[in-house]
């Protein structure tokens, strides 16, 4: 498990937890965070949670990170949901337009079970290309 002071990395069985730390998601945190998610996806990770409850301020930096995470998790047939958004790093996301092609959820429970759906979604349409 790695740790630092701006993030923390919790690996669950089907996705992976980050959790930013610090108040301020910028380019103190994002090139380290960048190679983690690349180290992430070489590992085979295909669902990311990125939890922003305590970022209360985002440059373009952090939506960068969030970006590549979004890449990942497609290039990987998985899927990227940030949650726990506060009311500053939100605007930003929507003024950038990334709300239309962002997972956003309120909060982490949420975004477990925005995962898990998704997970079912696609494995019926596994079980729908069989039937024909």
């Amino acid at each position: 498990m790695a740790e630092t002071k701006a993030y923390h990395i919790d690996k669950q069985d089907k996705f992976v937890r980050l959790e930013i730390i610090e108040e301020k998601f910028t380019a103190k945190v994002s090139p380290e965070l960048k190679a983690e998610l690349v180290l992430l996806a070489s590992q085979g990770v295909k669902n990311i949670i990125i939890d922003l409850e305590k970022a209360n301020y985002c440059d373009s930096s952090g939506l960068s990170v969030i970006l590549v995470a979004n890449r990942i998790c497609k290039e990987n047939h998985g899927c990227l949901v940030i949650c726990n958004l506060q009311p500053a790093v939100l605007k930003l996301i929507e003024i950038s337009q990334l709300s239309n092609v962002l997972n956003i959820t309120p909060s982490l429970n949420e975004a477990i079970d925005f995962l898990f759906m998704d997970e079912l979604e696609k494995g019926l349409g596994d079980l729908d290309e069989n039937l024909n």
